[in-house]
């Protein structure tokens, strides 16, 4: 039966003498025992040192942000360091939450930080219900742990969808020209890229665990293992079409940004080409030179003087611009 506190021993697994402030929770059927554990410190840690042949450096790792995914085997037990991603809305980008599982013959210990319910909701099914326990812990610790990274990769579809769905509004913007789409399109790419970082270690840690656990199967997982991996790859392919169409988008968006810039320049252009002659006027007349067809008669050497020497400016750089090739 599930037991909260105290953490009950059981067959061949090490006797738990649970503490009250440990934040261990347990579920056991058999001679099977999942140990849960959110948030773990130094206490929960100190725990398992003592009651389980747990090597030194696999406990400090599940305390470690900066774990990368694999699999460490040993005689007793394997240690296994997964990422999934939890996405925040505040920042609209998706970071990896580390799970860490200690897989033995009658035992299995989930250590993680709480981000992903989804694991939290499941213990707790096995832990209130007698169906659940049965059908997800009967077969041993491996189709256990298939069942635990089972239940993560399926949440990622979720996460998945949310991409998608952003995709779209994306995409509308990009072909509205009252919409600056140029950081959505950032932001999503950004995201995109966070998925694929967490993702793509993951495929080939979970390609390799079935042949590990084997040992402790008591049926064969190979296909368990595989849909779970067919899963990883679809999710891969999705994120790979995403992050094209992105690029597709960031290049429709630059096109039609100058487009619009060309138009508006365009409208410019005229507009300077039509007052160009007035401030043309008005500036040589604006002069304090005598001018032909000017009210006071005079000297117009000046004028002409004046004449010869924009003449020559003008000349010096259509000169100039030929020479660099620009017209």
């Amino acid at each position: 039966m599930p037991q909260k506190q105290p953490v009950q021993s059981v067959a061949n697994t090490p006797a738990v003498n649970q503490k009250p402030t440990l934040n261990i929770e347990s579920v056991t059927l058999g001679d099977l025992t999942w140990l849960n554990i959110e948030k773990p410190t130094l206490q929960e840690i100190e725990y398992l040192a003592q009651h389980y042949p747990f090597h030194a450096l696999d406990l400090d790792d599940t305390l470690s942000r900066i774990q990368r995914p694999k699999i460490d085997e040993y005689e007793d037990y394997i240690f296994v360091v997964l990422h999934f991603p939890v996405w925040h809305r505040e920042t609209q980008i998706a970071t990896a939450s580390q799970v860490s599982l200690f897989i033995g013959k009658n035992y299995i210990v989930t250590m993680h930080s709480g981000e992903i319910k989804l694991l939290r909701e499941f213990f707790q099914n096995c832990m209130n219900s007698d169906t659940a326990r049965q059908e997800n812990m009967s077969q041993g610790s491996a189709f256990l742990a298939y069942k635990i990274i089972d239940i993560m990769v399926d949440r990622c579809f979720t996460i998945l969808d949310r991409i998608l769905g952003w995709t779209d509004a994306v995409e509308s913007t990009v072909f509205d020209e009252n919409i600056e789409a140029a950081v959505e399109i950032a932001r999503l790419r950004r995201d995109v890229i966070a998925h694929r970082r967490i993702i793509w270690p993951l495929r080939s840690v979970i390609g390799e665990l079935e042949t590990k656990l084997r040992r402790f199967a008591t049926n064969d997982l190979e296909v368990y293992f595989g849909d779970v991996v067919d899963h990883l790859n679809k999710i891969w392919d999705t994120l790979d079409e995403v992050k094209e169409t992105i690029e597709v988008f960031k290049d429709a968006d630059y096109i039609l940004s100058n487009e619009r810039l060309g138009r508006i320049m365009r409208v410019l252009t005229v507009l300077a080409t039509v007052v160009l002659p007035f401030l043309i006027i008005s500036s040589l007349y604006g002069m304090n030179v005598h001018m032909p067809g000017s009210i006071e008669p005079g000297n117009h050497f000046a004028f002409w003087i004046l004449m010869v020497i924009m003449a020559v400016c003008a000349g010096g750089l259509l000169w100039f611009f030929r020479r660099k090739r620009w017209i």
